[in-house]
């Protein structure tokens, strides 16, 4: 949408430009960018997210759980999933030739999603 694109161009007007704008595969314009003025990947999300973690841990009782990206993404998933989203739509979002990873090994639902859906069919 173009509030995302929006948010997306104040990122990276906010961020701290550069040497030289970094080109992956002849795309430039990358949203976070390492120390060295590199495109973060993944292992830097984890870390940056096991220190999170680590300290909210310190701080708060009830600790919380490991985050990855990775995690993140099986979220991603799974809520797109129960607002309702076209399964073909997520498929196609999530890079999966299959449907049924998809369905069965990203999207995650409990007993109090099942609840809900069953009390929304029942009021319909």
């Amino acid at each position: 949408s173009e509030e995302v694109a929006a948010c997306f161009r104040r990122i990276i007007a906010n961020r701290t430009a550069p040497k030289v704008e970094p080109m992956v595969d002849g795309h430039a314009g990358f949203l976070f960018l390492d120390k060295n003025d590199r495109p973060m990947v993944a292992l830097h999300w984890e870390k940056y997210l096991e220190h999170i973690v680590e300290k909210y841990n310190k701080i708060y009782r009830i600790p919380m759980p490991k985050v990855t990206p990775h995690v993140c993404r099986h979220t991603f998933c799974s809520n797109m999933a129960k607002s309702g989203m076209n399964p073909k739509t997520l498929q196609y979002i999530m890079g999966h030739s299959d449907i049924s990873v998809t369905l069965n090994v990203y999207t995650h639902v409990q007993f109090d999603d099942a609840q809900a859906e069953l009390l929304r069919v029942a009021q319909a």
